[in-house]
C-alpha cells in the first residue's frame, strides 16, 4: 500500500513537473536566432564578400554540412564529450564541479554543456547562480527543439573570438582566409582555445601562447587515444602564422545586388579565377581610355549551357569615386543602340517574312514624321538582309520591324524580362530598333545568349536559388542559326581595327551598338561555350566623340574571349534540322522566277519562309521604234515589240534617279492613251495623309512638300486649300509654311491627274 502511495506521488511529481515545464516553455520561449552576416559565395564555396550584421558583428553562418568530421570530434572531444549522451544538463559534471569547487573553496571547474553554452550566448548577461539555472532550463528547451546537430552548429555559430568576431566561420575566414571544413587539427584546436581568453588569447598578437594552449589539449588527446599519432604529431609541428584579415570584398556589385533579397547566405556561380582575370582586363583597359572622357565599363560572363553568370563586373573599379564606380553598370538601365536588330530579323525570319538573301532598300524612308538615318548619313539602295545585319544599317532595320509590328517585339522582351520595356509599352514607336527604348547588359547578354541555346531564353542564374527559371523560346532554332551565321563574319566594317590578333582567337558572332550622343558602347559576342556582354561608357551620361561599339567595346570584348576562351577547339553551331538551303535569284532573294538569270544560294525554312516566286522585272509593250510604252487599253494589233524591264520599289526607284544611277527606264507612255489621264495620280510622299503636326510658334519649320509620279512625268503642280501654290520639277522637294487648323493639300501632275491628303497643324509656345 505505502509503495503504491509512493509510486502514485511519483507518477504526480513527474505530471506535475511535466506541465509545468511546458508552461514554462510556452511562457518563456527560446530567443529567436541571431541576425547573420550575409556572405556571398563563389562556385567553389568559398566566402567572396561579407557584410557585418547591424550591430556590428561578424556573425557568419556556420552549414551543416560545413561541420566536418574533424571539427565535430575535436569540439566534443575539448567541451563536452558525453554531448551526444546527456540531455543538456550532465548531473555528473555537475556533481564533479561542485565536489571540486567546495574541495578548493572556489571555482575551479564548470559543468557547461555545449548546450548550456549555447544557451548563456543567445542571452549573454552577468554570470550568477540564478543565471545559471535559467541556463540549464534553456538548454533542456534546446534540447527538446532542436537536434545534436544543429545545436552544434548554434555553439559553432555563437562562440566569441573576441572583437567583433563570433562563429567558427567568421574567425575561420578572418584568420585562416578558409571555410571550416577546410580546417585542419591545428587550425580547429588554435580556434577552440579562444573563446576560454579571448582578451589575452588574439590571433595574430599572441600566437606563441595560442601555440602553447594549442599544444596542451593536443597532448591531451595524445594520451588519450582520440586522434592518430601522425595526426597529433602533424598538428604539433604545424606554425600558426594567422592574423586578422580584412572581410573578403570581391565581386561587390553583384554582392549588394543579391544582399537586397534578404538571406543570410548566397552560392553564386562566379568562378573567382575569371572573375579576377576579367577585373584586371576591364580595368587595365579602361585606364588610358580615360584621356579620352571614357571613364567606365560592365561585363557580364555567361555559361551557355547552364545559364549561369561566372563573371559579373559593375564598373571598372569599384573605389572610383571619379565616375561613380559603385553604380552597377551591369544593371543599368541605358539605350541600347544597334543590339536589338538582330531579334528584329531573327522574329521577322520566323514570320516568313525573310532570310538571308532577302533583298531591302536602303533608302530615305518616312514614317509619319520619322526619318530614320544611317549612320553615316548614306543610303546604300538594294542590299540583302544579311548585308543590312552585319553592316548594322538602321533604315532596312526600322522597315522590317514596321512589317513585323512593334508590338511583336514588346511582346518578346516583355516576355523575357525587359522591365524598362514592358513600362514603356505605349511610348515605344519604330526607333526602339534603334536604341529608342531602354535596356540593361543583364538583359541584353540574356537576349543574345538565347541565340547559342537555337533561340532558347532562359534567365540569368546567379546562385542556386535562382535555378528553378522557366525557359522561353525566342526564335526557332533555324532562325537562330542564320543570325549565328551572319553575325560571326569577320569581313564587316564593325571589325574593330585597333584589334590585330585573330590567330588563336575563338570564333564568336557578335553584335555592336552605340546609342544616341555616343553616349553607350555595346559590344555583345557568343559561341557555344560563353557568352559575353560589353559596356563602356560614363555613369554621368557623358558622351565622347570616340565612343563607338565597334572601336570601343569590341576590342575589350575579343580580349575577354581570347582570355577566358583561348584557342578552344569548340565546334561552331551545327545546321538543324529545320533549315535547309534553296537556290534564290540574286536580284530579289526570292525563290526563283521564270526570267531570274543569276542564281545563289540561301537558307530558309521549309513551309515558313515565303514561296512566292522572284518577280524582279515585268514585260512592257514597246513601240516598233521603242519610243513609247502601252498599256492594254491602247495597245495597237499590230507593230508593236515586248522588252523586259526591271521592277522598283518607287523609294528606290527615286534614290537611284537622284543619284543618277542609271537603269531599264520604261519609255513614255502612248501620248494618245486615255486610259492613263485617268490613272497614275502622283503619290504624295511628305506630308502623311491625316497626320497632326505640331510646330513651335516663336520658331515655325516649314513643311515638306514631296511625291511620287509616273516615270514619264516633268512636272508637278502644288495647291494649299485649293489655292495655287507652286510649280515644280517631279522629283524637286518643295517647303511651304502651313496656317493652323486643317490644311489640304494638293498635287497635279502635267497629265492632269490629281492627288489629295489633309492634315491637321497646330502651334504651341508663346
Amino acid at each position: 500500500m505505502k509503495r503504491l502511495k509512493r509510486l502514485k506521488k511519483t507518477i504526480l511529481t513527474i505530471l506535475v513537473l511535466a506541465v509545468l515545464t511546458v508552461l514554462l516553455h510556452l511562457l518563456f520561449p527560446l530567443p529567436a536566432e541571431p541576425e547573420w552576416s550575409t556572405i556571398i559565395k563563389d562556385n567553389k564555396g568559398s566566402v567572396v564578400h561579407a557584410y557585418l550584421t547591424s550591430d556590428q558583428k561578424w556573425r557568419m553562418k556556420t552549414e551543416l554540412e560545413e561541420i566536418s568530421p574533424l571539427l565535430q570530434k575535436a569540439i566534443i572531444e575539448k567541451e563536452d564529450r558525453y554531448f551526444f549522451y546527456h540531455p543538456g544538463i550532465n548531473p555528473l559534471a555537475v556533481a564533479r564541479a561542485a565536489w571540486n569547487n567546495l574541495l578548493h573553496l572556489k571555482r575551479t571547474s564548470g559543468a557547461s554543456t555545449i548546450t548550456m553554452q549555447v544557451a548563456r550566448a543567445m542571452e549573454p548577461g552577468s554570470r550568477s547562480w540564478l543565471k545559471k539555472i535559467g541556463e540549464a532550463f534553456r538548454a533542456l528547451q534546446l534540447e527538446w527543439t532542436y537536434s545534436k546537430k544543429e545545436i552544434l552548429q548554434l555553439y559553432l555559430n555563437l562562440v566569441p573570438y573576441g572583437g567583433n568576431i563570433e562563429g567558427v566561420k567568421s574567425a575561420s575566414v578572418l584568420y585562416f582566409q578558409k571555410n571550416p571544413d577546410h580546417l585542419s587539427l591545428a587550425e580547429i584546436l588554435a580556434l577552440s582555445v579562444i573563446p576560454n581568453r579571448p582578451n589575452s588569447l588574439v590571433m595574430g598578437k599572441h600566437n606563441d601562447r595560442i601555440i602553447m594552449e594549442r599544444n596542451k589539449w593536443l597532448q591531451r588527446f595524445r594520451s588519450s587515444g582520440i586522434f592518430s599519432e601522425i595526426s597529433i604529431r602533424d598538428a604539433l609541428d604545424e606554425p600558426l602564422t594567422a592574423f586578422r584579415h580584412p572581410a573578403p570584398q570581391l565581386i561587390p556589385h553583384l554582392s549588394y545586388k543579391l544582399k537586397k533579397s534578404g538571406r543570410p547566405s548566397y552560392q553564386t556561380y562566379i568562378d573567382l579565377n575569371t572573375q579576377l582575370k576579367a577585373e584586371k582586363l576591364v580595368a587595365d583597359y579602361i585606364r588610358p581610355l580615360r584621356y579620352q572622357q571614357i571613364r567606365n565599363a560592365a561585363v557580364i560572363v555567361l555559361d551557355n549551357k547552364t545559364a549561369q553568370v561566372i563573371s559579373y563586373i559593375g564598373s571598372a573599379d569599384f573605389n572610383d569615386v571619379s565616375d561613380g564606380g559603385q553604380v552597377n553598370g551591369a544593371a543599368a538601365i541605358r539605350q541600347p543602340g544597334s543590339t536589338l536588330k538582330p531579334l528584329v530579323y531573327g522574329l521577322a525570319i520566323d514570320a516568313g517574312q525573310l532570310t538571308p538573301k532577302t533583298i531591302l532598300s536602303d533608302v530615305a524612308t518616312n514614317y509619319e514624321g520619322y526619318a530614320p538615318e544611317n549612320f553615316d548619313r548614306q543610303f546604300n539602295g538594294a542590299v540583302s538582309m544579311e548585308y543590312a545585319l552585319d553592316h548594322s544599317l538602321n533604315i532596312p532595320a526600322v522597315r522590317t520591324l514596321a512589317k513585323l509590328g512593334k508590338d511583336v517585339l514588346i511582346d518578346k522582351l516583355s516576355g523575357i524580362g525587359f522591365e524598362q520595356i514592358k513600362i514603356d509599352r505605349n511610348k515605344l514607336g519604330l526607333s526602339m530598333v534603334l536604341g529608342g527604348c531602354g535596356t540593361g547588359l543583364e538583359e541584353l547578354t540574356g537576349l543574345f545568349s538565347s541565340f547559342a541555346r537555337q533561340g532558347e531564353y532562359r534567365p540569368l542564374i546567379y546562385n542556386r536559388e535562382d535555378s528553378s527559371a522557366v525557359s522561353k523560346k525566342l526564335v526557332s532554332s533555324a532562325a537562330a542559326f542564320m543570325l549565328n551565321q551572319v553575325l560571326s563574319k569577320v569581313n564587316r566594317p564593325d571589325f574593330p581595327l585597333s584589334w590585330q590578333s585573330t590567330e588563336k582567337m575563338p570564333r564568336i558572332a557578335w553584335k555592336t551598338g552605340t546609342s544616341y550622343g555616343r553616349r553607350d558602347a555595346w559590344s555583345i559576342g557568343y559561341n557555344q561555350r560563353y557568352t559575353i556582354g560589353v559596356w563602356v561608357g560614363n555613369f554621368s551620361g557623358e558622351g565622347a566623340t570616340s565612343l563607338s561599339g565597334a572601336e570601343t567595346a569590341t576590342p575589350l570584348l575579343f580580349r575577354l574571349f581570347n582570355s577566358i576562351d583561348y584557342d578552344t577547339e569548340q565546334d561552331w553551331f551545327t545546321q538543324p534540322s529545320e533549315c535547309d538551303i534553296r537556290k534564290v535569284c540574286a536580284t530579289s532573294g526570292l525563290p526563283p522566277g521564270e526570267y531570274c538569270e543569276s542564281l545563289i544560294t540561301d537558307y530558309f525554312i521549309p513551309l515558313v519562309s515565303g514561296g512566292q516566286p522572284c518577280e524582279h522585272s515585268r514585260e512592257v509593250f514597246l513601240s516598233a521604234d521603242g519610243n513609247h510604252s502601252y498599256c492594254m487599253q491602247c495597245l495597237p494589233a499590230s507593230g508593236y515589240k515586248k522588252e523586259r524591264f526591271p521592277l522598283l520599289d518607287p523609294s528606290l526607284l527615286r534614290w537611284m534617279e537622284e543619284r543618277k544611277i542609271s537603269y531599264k527606264k520604261v519609255p513614255a507612255h502612248n501620248p494618245d492613251c486615255e486610259q492613263i489621264f485617268r490613272e497614275g495620280a502622283p503619290a504624295i510622299l511628305f506630308p502623311r495623309n491625316g497626320t497632326d503636326y505640331l510646330m513651335e510658334k516663336t520658331n515655325p519649320e516649314p513643311l515638306l512638300l514631296q511625291c511620287q509620279a509616273a516615270s514619264d512625268v516633268l512636272r508637278v503642280h502644288w495647291y494649299i486649300n485649293d489655292r495655287y501654290y507652286k510649280s515644280a520639277a517631279a522629283k524637286e522637294r518643295v517647303f511651304f509654311q502651313p496656317e493652323p487648323g486643317p490644311v489640304k493639300i494638293s498635287c497635279t501632275d502635267d497629265k492632269g491627274r490629281n492627288r489629295d491628303i489633309r492634315i491637321q497643324v497646330q502651334y504651341f509656345g508663346q
